[in-house]
């Protein structure tokens, strides 16, 4: 009868197995665990985008909630910002439009004879020989305030001054060289052949506006606004419609 003979190294194969069958079964709970951890990541995944499309459908619902409750009010509201500001617009036109037709006035003649027009809801105060000044001219919107008031400031001052073109502007040269005024030359539409100055800035203590000055024969002719509200009248109607004879 054959017997079996066991190779020498016997103990050894054993011993080389146990370790490859166990280095198999832990390649296989790896591999396990590597199938459940992609399965755990996925089911986060899959959680978060569940919650997420569920917030965004609350936030949607909300939405459309607060639309569908609250429509008459947002349409109430918009309409009345809608009237509100056309009626702003209309009003701002209305005060425009109220200007026209404008109003003349003509200074002496012997100074030139002076003519400006004014918008019609304007006011004015006119002293002729005022002490030295041949002509000294107040005009306001309504009514024209106290003009004794050193603190009042007007719309419209037509000047005829008694005193030399540069002495006149010399006046305006502290405010021009603290940089709170400008000058430049300026000749109106008008009269395009007296060529004289114009100051825009701090034209007197606490007031901003603008002033023009003018050579006219052996006197000076000033006119200015004393306040910036009514710059865009003095450029747009008082301006372009003064007129003299040099």
């Amino acid at each position: 009868m054959a017997r079996l003979h066991l190779p020498k190294n016997a103990n050894s194969f054993c011993l080389h197995g146990k370790r490859l069958c166990d280095t198999m079964s832990d390649m296989k709970s790896l591999g396990q665990k590597g199938a459940i951890s992609a399965l755990l990541i996925s089911l986060i995944l899959a959680v978060l985008l569940l919650f997420g499309a569920l917030g965004f459908g609350f936030w949607a619902f909300s939405g459309r909630q607060d639309y569908k409750n609250n429509v008459d009010q947002k349409v109430a509201t918009a309409v009345s910002a809608a009237q509100s500001q056309q009626q702003a617009t209309d009003a701002k036109q209305y005060t425009e439009d109220a200007k026209n037709p404008l109003k003349k006035y003509v200074g002496p003649a012997d100074y030139g004879s002076v003519t400006l027009q004014y918008p019609k809801t304007w006011s004015g105060y006119i002293v002729t020989a005022n002490g030295s000044n041949p002509l000294d001219a107040y005009f306001q919107p309504d009514i024209v305030p106290n003009v004794t008031d050193p603190n009042n400031a007007f719309a419209l001052r037509v000047q005829i001054i008694s005193q030399p073109y540069d002495q006149v502007v010399q006046q305006f040269e502290s405010q021009v060289q603290q940089k709170t005024a400008t000058l430049s030359p300026y000749s109106l539409p008008k009269v395009p052949s007296v060529i004289g100055s114009r100051i825009d800035g701090t034209i007197s203590t606490n007031m901003q506006g603008a002033v023009v000055i003018l050579p006219l024969r052996n006197v000076t002719l000033q006119v200015s606004t004393q306040a910036q509200v009514y710059v865009n009248d003095f450029n747009n109607i008082i301006l372009p419609n003064i007129s003299f004879t040099p």
